[in-house]
């Protein structure tokens, strides 16, 4: 929470619901019952989690390496992206360079 306290709302609402699970994703989703599959769009055996988007997609390979350029190793993290200042930038930057919270929060 104290990481967010400077954030616009609309990057604090992204960082909750990737904090909580309830991000607008595939599996969140198909837990609601707002779509008919969990899985990722882009790797149909696979549920399409927080994790999986921001570790672990191929279709976000290209993007991804920016985070890694920027952050090294603890790009591969997910309590050091969701939790430390040093990866909000470039976190942001990966997010809309997928598109995948577009729909919902606009550019963030």
């Amino acid at each position: 929470i104290k990481l967010t306290a400077s954030f616009p709302k609309r990057l604090t609402g992204v960082y909750m619901a990737l904090r909580t699970q309830h991000a607008p994703l595939k599996h969140h989703l198909h837990r609601i019952g707002k779509v008919p599959s969990p899985s990722c769009p882009h790797c149909p055996n696979t549920d399409e989690t927080v994790s999986h988007l921001l570790l672990d997609c191929p279709s976000y390979r290209r993007d991804r390496h920016e985070l890694v350029t920027a952050l090294g190793r603890k790009a591969s993290s997910l309590p050091f992206l969701l939790s430390d200042p040093l990866a909000t930038q470039p976190l942001v930057r990966f997010l809309n360079a997928t598109q995948r919270f577009r729909k919902t929060f606009g550019e963030i």
